[in-house]
């Protein structure tokens, strides 16, 4: 079953560049300013489009994306109203592809094939559950495919050749290769250590690499893109969104802009890289 994200890729292997995928958390700095955060993306440059589902125990987000799932929890953001940004988006945009990252616990609350239900008819493509390894597979990645929902997986500098067909085994639509060990934002990538990296992960699938964790500017984007198929920038674009607001925490007339405008750079790095 092809997906969006199937389909884009495959368009940018033609046209011979890397993806720009984009974080944003749904519901930061409130509904209605995520969702036209999230509909301002694709014309800014994004490629595909991650929303991070706001969860109270985030263990492998930085401080950054920890603050923004606090603000958007804070202003009420549930998983019901995550997928009704994504229904809300799919209204405009029919062809840019959704991956909703975050963990199992809201998923697994609302029950696991009801929320596959709801996810495909609001128009997601694709789940990056940070907490569910390969054992689990049964519990959301098998039925997540079986919806026609890619299950992506993070592949990180510790995973050693052992543990690597575990992770490629039921992943589909591409590998998130995490450029650094530790939390995100935490450091920048090195270029020639990622590139070796995705290098040894291609020789075992043919599935697109996308890079992310710790890529903050228009350069790292066009350095990392030379070895990956995608780019992944999460932490720069939450930090536009809280640098953009009030002394009260709430949206501005800066906010959107703030991040179609980095967004804008980040693309154009993207696109000069190669």
């Amino acid at each position: 079953m092809k997906t969006r994200i199937d389909t884009r890729f495959t368009e940018l292997k033609s046209e011979g560049r890397p993806a720009l995928v984009t974080f944003v958390m749904a519901g930061d700095p409130d509904h209605e300013t995520a969702l036209e955060i999230v509909r301002a993306l694709p014309a800014a440059g994004a490629d595909l489009i991650e929303i991070g589902m706001p969860f109270s125990d985030p263990m492998a987000d930085g401080p950054a994306i920890q603050a923004a799932g606090q603000r958007a929890l804070k202003g009420g953001e549930t998983l019901r109203k995550t997928l009704s940004l994504v229904r809300a988006f799919r209204k405009e945009d029919t062809k840019t592809p959704i991956v909703l990252m975050g963990y199992y616990n809201p998923i697994y609350i609302m029950g696991t094939e009801q929320f596959l239900k709801k996810a495909k008819s609001a128009g997601v493509d694709g789940l990056i559950v940070v907490d569910l390894p390969p054992e689990a597979d049964d519990e959301l990645c098998i039925p997540a495919g079986k919806t026609g929902i890619n299950f992506i997986r993070l592949a990180t500098p510790t995973t050693d050749a052992k543990r690597l067909p575990k992770v490629l085994n039921n992943t589909s639509g591409f590998v998130y290769y995490v450029s650094i060990t530790g939390i995100t934002g935490a450091a920048a990538p090195d270029p020639k250590a990622v590139a070796k990296s995705v290098a040894h992960i291609k020789a075992k699938t043919e599935l697109p690499i996308a890079v992310g964790f710790g890529v903050r500017t228009a350069e790292q984007a066009a350095a990392i893109g030379k070895a990956a198929d995608g780019v992944v920038v999460g932490t720069a674009i939450v930090k536009a969104v809280e640098d953009s607001l009030d002394s009260k925490g709430e949206a501005t007339k800066k906010t959107v802009k703030a991040v179609a405008n980095l967004v804008r750079e980040l693309a154009q790095g993207v696109r000069s890289g190669n």
